[in-house]
């Protein structure tokens, strides 16, 4: 069953400055330039993101003249969801409807000691990774940096967030400058005071961007792999003509990891086509030198795949040759499958009832 609130945000005009787009710095910038104090750029972040505030009356230690200055140049955005779905396991999936008319999904995927947000990054995706629905819709276009951190406090209002993970619709680094943006935002003390051992991004490996993330930005990182030869590669993630498996293993070595972290490596099961002992064999070789954890996900069904999850046998059997060869391995469980909010499900689009 959906629930509401069902509506659309009037935005502001188009001349005025969202300043959810804005980094700290970029802020401080923006101010500044209309001949106000750097520490003003502080102030007005911490209103936007830890206390919520999206109108500039609200922020009682800013004089009211700079205030009705900021009208004049200046607003807040804000996302509402217009429909949530709740699965039977707890998983819940948002549907917020941007301002142009286009639509992204959250997912809050809950567990014992945290609640996990998968976000979107983009509306549709342009890496038509066979596997993924998502996919299948081609790319409209990027979400803005605002789009990005609304869904994160959209949600927030409505359960408490732990953890954050840009594996939701769209390739992150595809949209890497308002990815990046959005991620400084979330880290940043002044900002949403996310641990940046809280927050992965998951891509399905664009190398010269993977190297500029991991330049500019201190956070987990997840690969979508899917496949241990670049056949095989090439026909159920196309990136891979373009950027081949040992291209990708060599910039995940360079890749900048603090302390003891390791790269997630996402390993979608497909019944019959990559879920051999020998794909575990070739797996567990080409990851021998990358500090690593591997997580295993039967594929989740959808309208239009040709898939099928792997036979439990074969899944068992894949996660203990792993296991026995001392890699950390998480099969994860499919979640939010009624409410199609699995992984690779996401399609910016809920019926409702």
């Amino acid at each position: 069953m959906l629930n509401g609130p069902f509506l659309f945000l009037q935005m502001p005009d188009t001349h005025l400055t969202d300043l959810k787009n804005l980094t700290l710095p970029a802020l401080e910038k923006f101010l500044q330039g209309q001949g106000k104090e750097r520490y003003r750029a502080t102030q007005i972040f911490k209103w936007m993101y830890q206390k919520d505030a999206t109108a500039f009356d609200e922020m009682s230690n800013i004089s009211k003249d700079l205030r009705e200055e900021l009208w004049q140049t200046a607003f807040i955005s804000r996302l509402e969801p217009e429909a949530v779905e709740t699965g039977k396991d707890g998983t819940r999936k948002y549907l917020f409807r941007l301002e142009d008319g286009n639509a992204v999904e959250s997912v809050i995927i809950p567990t014992d000691d945290r609640n996990t947000i998968c976000i979107s990054t983009q509306v549709g995706c342009a890496m038509g990774c066979t596997f993924c629905l998502t996919g299948s819709f081609k790319l409209t276009r990027n979400l803005t940096t605002s789009e990005i951190v609304n869904q994160i406090l959209a949600v927030r209002r409505d359960v408490e967030l732990r953890n954050i993970v840009l594996m939701g619709m769209g390739e992150p680094l595809h949209n890497l400058e308002n990815v990046i943006a959005a991620l400084k935002i979330m880290v940043d003390d002044n900002g949403l005071q996310l641990s940046t051992r809280k927050v992965t991004v998951s891509t399905c490996g664009l190398v010269p961007e993977l190297e500029r993330l991991g330049r500019e930005v201190t956070v987990n990182l997840a690969v979508s792999l899917n496949a241990t030869t670049d056949e095989l590669r090439n026909r159920i993630m196309p990136v891979n003509k373009a950027y081949p498996i040992a291209m990708l293993l060599a910039a995940l070595k360079k890749f900048p990891l603090p302390g003891r972290r390791k790269i997630t490596i996402e390993y979608v099961l497909l019944g019959g086509l990559n879920d051999s002992l020998e794909d575990a064999r070739r797996l567990t070789r080409i990851l021998s030198d990358i500090p690593c954890k591997i997580n295993l996900i039967p594929f989740n069904p959808h309208e239009g795949a040709d898939f099928v999850p792997p036979a439990d046998a074969a899944l068992e059997a894949f996660h203990k040759y792993l296991l026995d060869r001392n890699f950390t391995v998480i099969t994860r469980d499919s979640r939010g499958s009624d409410i199609s909010a699995a992984c690779g499900q996401l399609k910016g689009r809920l019926e409702r009832s």
